[in-house]
């Protein structure tokens, strides 16, 4: 072999080592891309240095940025949904206003007993039935019952049978449906007279129970 033939075959030698270091150092940076220890070569403008077997499909971000896909944008996470308020309740409606109501009725005892008794008489069940059918549009609060006598007998007796005459109109009314807990008694005996005791007329009038209710009444 001849000196030239000697030196052309040094030079393709040193060309193929060439292209292992290259193609070994492109093997530790992305494909497509010649580099050395890890990093890819550049030219004096910036550019990467591309192999022989450069396809655009291989460009990398960091060296063809134009060229590589564009990562979607992420979706952003829909906002948390707020629960609406709880509507605001209704303000109630004012009570209806009640008017205080005070009826006072004053009923002759010889409508309501005979003579010395104490036992309610056909016509003083009916007058109390009356006060009951005007009580029903009234929100009850108390009914009172006093009984009077006039002054015959003695004032003891007297005071025991105006109570007695007391308690059964409270009976009665219990009994058509008032509470008993809201019917009061008491027996005044000749104690209160509203006339003069010397005349018939003056007594049969101080012979009574008065009866008072206390209540109201919704407009």
């Amino acid at each position: 072999m001849n000196k030239s033939a000697k030196q052309f075959g040094l030079v393709l030698a040193a060309a193929l080592a060439l292209g292992m270091v290259a193609n070994s150092a492109s093997a530790q940076v992305a494909q497509g891309y010649v580099g050395a220890s890890g990093d890819v070569l550049k030219n004096a403008t910036g550019l990467c240095w591309h192999t022989g077997y450069w396809t655009p499909a291989m460009a990398t971000e960091q060296c063809d940025p134009d060229l590589v896909p564009k990562k979607a944008a992420p979706v952003p996470a829909p906002a948390p949904r707020v629960a609406p308020p709880p509507p605001t309740p209704a303000r109630p409606a004012p009570p209806a206003a009640r008017t205080p109501v005070t009826e006072k009725v004053t009923l002759g005892v010889d409508t309501f007993f005979d003579f010395d008794k104490a036992v309610l008489k056909p016509e003083g069940k009916a007058s109390l039935d009356n006060l009951l059918g005007k009580l029903k549009a009234v929100n009850l609060e108390v009914i009172i019952a006093i009984g009077h006598t006039d002054s015959i007998g003695t004032n003891a007796y007297n005071k025991k049978l105006s109570l007695r005459r007391a308690d059964a109109v409270k009976t009665y009314l219990v009994s058509k449906g008032i509470e008993a807990n809201r019917v009061y008694t008491e027996g005044k005996g000749e104690s209160q007279p509203m006339a003069s005791n010397k005349t018939k007329e003056g007594r049969a009038k101080n012979r009574r129970v008065e009866i008072e209710v206390v209540g109201s009444r919704t407009k």
